[in-house]
Formats: C-alpha cells, structure tokens, sequence
C-alpha cells in the first residue's frame, strides 16, 4: 500500500468536514505544509497547538498535527522565533509537520463535533436525542445549478436549442444531463422600424405561440451559455432572463443543533448528562426557574457559543448548552428565558478527538491517528 500523502490527508479531512461548512470568518485549511510530502509518521490530533503539544509531535516524528483551533489567525508579517506563534510555525516547518485545521466546518458537519456533543442529551446518551437540526441549517450550494436560464422559443425550434444549451453546460443536475422544463404559452411583441421579426412583420402587435424553456446552469458556463442561445434562437432579440438559485437548506449540517427531547428533562439532569459525557468536575448552570421544570427545546453550540444566543432564541430554545459565555450574555438569555448550561470552552470539544482519528484510520487505512497528550484546558479549577 503506498504511503499517503498530506493532500490525502486534507482530502480525507475535508470528507469529514467539508471546507465549505466552515464560518465566513474562520480560517480552515491547511496552515503548514507541502501537499506532495509523504505522511510517514503519527498524525496527532489537538485542540490547541501550543509548544508543549509541539514538543510531543516532534518527539513523536510526526508527520502532520490536526489542531481543532487555527494555529494561524491573524496575518503573520514574520515567521521567526520572536513570539510563541510565529516559533510555533516555524518550528513546524523546520521539522517537516504538515499542520491542518478543520475548526467551525467540523462542528458544522453531519456526525461531527456538535452532534457528538447532543448525544448524551438523550435519556440513554447512545443516540442523537429526538429531533435534531442545525440552528442555521446549512444551505447546500450545487456548482451545476447556480442559475436558471429562461427564453421563449417557438415550439419547431425547441429541441435544437435544447441540445444546444446542453452542449454549453447547461441542464446539468446530479448524474443527468440536458434537463429542462418546457411549457407553452402565448408571445406578444411590436416590432419597430429596421426590426426583422421571424414571424409577423414590424409595425403591428404580433401573438405567437411559443414555448418558455428552462434549464440550470453554473455561473462558470453562464456567459456561454447565453452566447449559445443568442447563437441558436431564431429571433433577432430572444428574451433571455436569468435567476440566481439559492443552496438547498440540510437540516443535519450548520451552525449549532436544536434538540427537541423525546423525554422532557430538567436543567440539572441536563447538566449531569453533560458532565458525565465530558468527563467533568463540574458544570455551570443558570436558570429562568429556581424549581427546574423539564425542558425540551435545546439549544447546542460548541465552544463559545455566545454569538448564536440570539438564534437559539428565535428557534424558542428552553435551554441553551454551551462551553462558555460572557456575563452580560447570560443575562441576556434569562432575561429572554433561556436558562444556560456552561461546560467550558474546550470541554465541549476535546471529547470529540478520539472519534476524529478513528474516522480518519477509516479513510485512511494504515494512518497512526493519535490524540496529544500533552493538549489540555489551559484553566484549573483550585
């Protein structure tokens, strides 16, 4: 068996967390390395890339690190050993580690970070608990289907410019090709001085049977494929209209999960499910009602979750599970009723890493998939 390669690593991981789930903002993707090197070693997985996990990576000879969080944020405008970024970076290059982050497009994906997290909501925690979907359900673009180009052709020359427009690109959905919808209808036009119509004559309102012919198209063959049209309609000015199509929403991928409980249970059982799951001293809760009535309604955001506050209450979340929130965003959720469960930043994340290099031993049969030893919760509880 040929040894991989880091670009078959990137490939693998963007099968489990496909790039484009990512957050406009985050910066997912390959930080380090050269796609063409040989993936030889361990492959270690983190949430933080910090020196020590460095220091276990090189000990290791690791080929590439897996860092859940972007080691590169900001722009670098050096890469030295002047600050602990830049030498991290560097460090990395110098002993060969090619460095990947999935970040948001792996709590976006379907089996991923946050479905992990939802699981032990469940009365039995095996199981993804009742209905679950995204907060913001992901809108699944389509390269082949971007637009929709519309004319209006008399029905003798419908085929020809069918097959025409396929031949340009268009008409292209799954593993079909040339679809198209056709539907009669009744043309109206005047045709004023120096026009040629190709039926009728200028001059006088003209009704002609026609046939309104649609067909889908990327933006990358759209220039061609209008030029196709004007090439092989009939008429002098054909009436072409093009409409911008939207992604189709997948309930199973985004940004965060709303859970509604087959079994209604109470904040607290909430928060020692959680805990157990996570494998935590402690977790903080805040609550709209001191007598903690069973909830339902849940709302789940990995990490720091405070930004999406405002959609787990539009989607009349009861509860709202998170790793950490600011002050002021906690009382926005009571005052909205929405009572808060915190189980710190990477708690709600670092659980999912084990899983993580499993699915990637299974894309990629042979690769030693391992988790840091050495990454861990920069806060202590005293």
């Amino acid at each position: 068996m040929p040894t991989p390669t880091v670009s078959d690593l990137v490939a693998a991981l963007e099968r489990i967390a496909p790039p484009h789930l990512a957050e406009p903002w985050d910066r997912v993707g390959l930080h380090v390395g050269r796609r063409d090197a040989a993936v030889a070693g361990p492959v270690l997985l983190t949430i933080d890339l910090t020196e020590r996990v460095l220091d276990e990576a090189i000990a290791a000879r690791a080929a590439a690190i897996i860092a859940y969080h972007p080691p590169i944020w900001d722009p670098l405008k050096s890469i030295t050993d002047d600050t602990a970024r830049q030498r991290i970076i560097y460090r990395a290059i110098q002993a060969g580690i090619a460095v990947y982050s999935p970040h948001t497009a792996l709590d976006a994906a379907q089996h991923g970070l946050t479905d992990w997290l939802c699981e032990c909501l469940s009365a039995d925690g095996s199981r993804l608990p009742g209905d679950c979907r995204a907060l913001t359900p992901y809108a699944l673009p389509d390269p082949t289907r971007e637009v929709k180009v519309v004319t209006f052709v008399p029905e003798k020359d419908v085929e020809r410019l069918r097959m025409a427009l396929a031949s340009a690109g268009a008409g292209i959905i799954g593993r079909y090709r040339v679809c198209s919808f056709a539907s009669p209808g009744t043309g109206s036009f005047f045709g004023m001085d120096g026009s040629r119509p190709v039926i009728g004559t200028p001059g006088q309102v003209e009704l002609v049977p026609e046939v309104r012919l649609e067909m889908v198209c990327s933006r990358r063959a759209l220039a061609l494929v209008v030029e196709t049209l004007r090439e092989f309609h009939p008429y002098e000015e054909p009436a072409i209209d093009v409409y911008d199509l939207h992604g189709e929403p997948r309930r199973g991928m985004g940004l965060g999960r709303r859970l509604v409980l087959d079994q209604p249970a109470p904040v607290a059982e909430l928060a020692r499910r959680l805990r157990d799951h996570l494998g935590v001293a402690r977790i903080q809760v805040a609550l709209t009602d001191e007598a903690d009535p069973p909830r339902s309604a849940i709302g789940v955001v990995a990490g720091s979750g405070g930004d999406a506050l405002a959609l787990a209450i539009a989607e009349r979340c009861e509860v709202f599970v998170t790793g950490e929130m600011t002050h002021h965003a906690i009382l926005d959720a009571l005052h909205a009723g929405v009572s808060v469960v915190l189980a710190g930043h990477t708690n709600t994340e670092r659980g999912f890493l084990p899983r993580l290099a499993k699915r990637l031993a299974e894309e990629i049969p042979g690769v030693d998939a391992r988790v840091s030893t050495a990454d861990r919760d920069p806060l202590r509880r005293l």
